[in-house]
């Protein structure tokens, strides 16, 4: 089970230096293919496949200096995984609980899903 938290945790970590930094090839390894995300920010309800979540993060990283990113849970059930994990200074004034899905896919770990609950800030 070790193994198992240390590349969950492996992979979070690609999420969050890619999301902060908008690095396309840590975000690709990190979520399957067909990876999902869903949350709601400032009334707008956000439903975008991998690409489009990708394109975002490139096109406009989340660390303008301030992002702080932590993770709080993971809970293992033998190939199914979720992690939780607490962003603040997201594109520098936001703050975030996100919940990751993961599965062992095609021999290995693969984040699945992102839903994110907005906690805190305005987006501009």
């Amino acid at each position: 089970m070790n193994k198992d938290r240390e590349e969950i945790t492996r992979l979070i970590n690609l999420y969050i230096d890619g999301a902060g930094k908008g690095d396309a090839a840590k975000l690709n390894e990190a979520f399957h293919a067909n990876a999902r995300w869903f949350g709601t920010m400032g009334g707008t309800d956000y439903d975008l496949d991998k690409e489009g979540f990708v394109g975002l993060m490139v096109g406009s990283p989340g660390d303008a200096g301030q992002l702080t990113a932590q993770i709080t849970d993971i809970q293992i059930d033998k190939t199914v995984a979720v992690a939780t994990v607490k962003e603040e200074g997201f594109w520098g004034t936001l703050s975030f609980t996100d919940y990751f899905t993961l599965s062992i896919l095609e021999g290995r770990w693969q984040i699945t899903c992102k839903v994110f609950a907005h906690t805190g800030g305005e987006h501009a």
